[in-house]
């Protein structure tokens, strides 16, 4: 199987360009053509030798993965792509426009993409699609950054959140090299404040990514406020307790100056009640952080059931009232199976193309 070229690091490019007797220039050049300008084949690189094309050529792939299913919402704002990765796998990408009037503040359009870290999840959250697939393999970098540029060659993205298919934190090294390349100036030169990661409580990778110097956001799935329950929504959350998870944030904080975001899904009459919002802020309280609320997007064989809107605003009004920064997540993509896992789901259903990992929801 050919390496993508976006794979590799800057230093490995560095090196291998090296090791062919070129100047470590010539891999910004490369990534420039690659990211920068959306580059899907090693000709289109013009200001490379033709010699060194042919020999990256040999070695690398540019290739974009084949859009296998893609919905987009009447408005145009929303739009989701299933991605082919070859032997059946496939992930999934969102992308969604934000008008600034209706983010409440001035400024030009924000154009946010979704991408996904692995094909599937290990991490059996009952109230997700992708959860409910099992788990199949780790993406590599390039494939992870071929989600954000198969929308950058259309229009301008903005940020970009780590918080589709699969656990980003469980695929460390592809994830921090993803990030590497949406912020390099010679590549997409994003912002590391635009970034985003999500993961459902990974101890050791939120200390490490604490270490790793790049300001990215740091969204944290909480779903529970006492242990017990959360173990019952997460499973694989049983070797981590909640205090622990919010020292892991403290310390997040303190490294890079970012306050954490507070993931918390709303499931009608599990965790949505005034008392556990009561509870929340009070395990909240003087960490600097803002509460995410989702309420429940129902996916197919599931029993679990989304509050009412009056049950969602009393939770938010709770932990507002106690001194906690709660917003309620705006809707983007219902009608087009925009949560993760759904498309890939419904794909698999229609003409399976794609590998579950058991074939049982979990």
């Amino acid at each position: 199987m050919t390496t993508h070229l976006l794979d590799c690091t800057s230093d490995e490019l560095e090196a291998w360009f090296a090791a062919h007797g070129e100047s470590r220039y010539r891999a910004a050049q490369a990534l420039r053509w690659a990211l920068a300008r959306g580059a899907t084949s090693f000709e289109q690189m013009t200001d490379l030798p033709a010699a060194l094309r042919e020999q990256l050529a040999s070695e690398f792939t540019l290739a974009p993965p084949p859009v296998l299913a893609e919905t987009v919402s009447d408005d145009g704002g929303t739009a989701k792509v299933l991605l082919g990765l070859g032997g059946g796998d496939a992930v999934e990408a969102v992308r969604m426009d934000y008008d600034p009037e209706a983010l409440g503040h001035a400024g030009s359009e924000r154009s946010t993409v979704c991408v996904s870290t692995q094909v599937g999840c290990a991490m059996g959250c009952v109230f997700c699609a992708t959860g409910q697939q099992g788990f199949t393999r780790n993406l590599t970098a390039g494939e992870i950054v071929a989600q954000v540029l198969h929308f950058t060659r259309r229009r301008r993205v903005t940020n970009v959140v780590f918080m589709g298919m699969g656990e980003p934190l469980a695929n460390y090294a592809a994830t921090v090299t993803a990030i590497r390349h949406l912020i390099d100036p010679d590549g997409l030169h994003l912002s590391a404040r635009s970034i985003t990661v999500s993961t459902v409580g990974l101890r050791s990778g939120i200390r490490r990514l604490a270490a790793e110097g790049l300001p990215v956001g740091l969204a944290i799935s909480l779903h529970a406020p006492d242990d017990e329950l959360r173990r019952r929504l997460i499973p694989t959350a049983a070797g981590t307790t909640i205090d622990e998870l919010l020292a892991a944030a403290r310390d997040y904080i303190a490294r890079r100056g970012r306050r954490v975001t507070f993931a918390y899904a709303l499931l009608e009459g599990v965790n949505d009640s005034e008392q556990q919002a009561r509870a929340l802020a009070a395990r909240l309280r003087g960490i600097q952080s803002h509460v995410n609320l989702i309420p429940y997007n129902p996916t197919a064989g599931e029993t679990l059931r989304r509050p009412s809107r009056e049950r969602v605003r009393a939770f938010q009004r709770e932990l507002q009232a106690a001194g906690v920064n709660a917003t309620v997540r705006i809707e983007r993509g219902a009608a087009i199976a925009a949560a993760c896992g759904q498309l890939r789901t419904a794909q698999a259903r229609r003409r399976e193309p794609v590998a579950l990992a058991d074939g049982r929801p979990r």
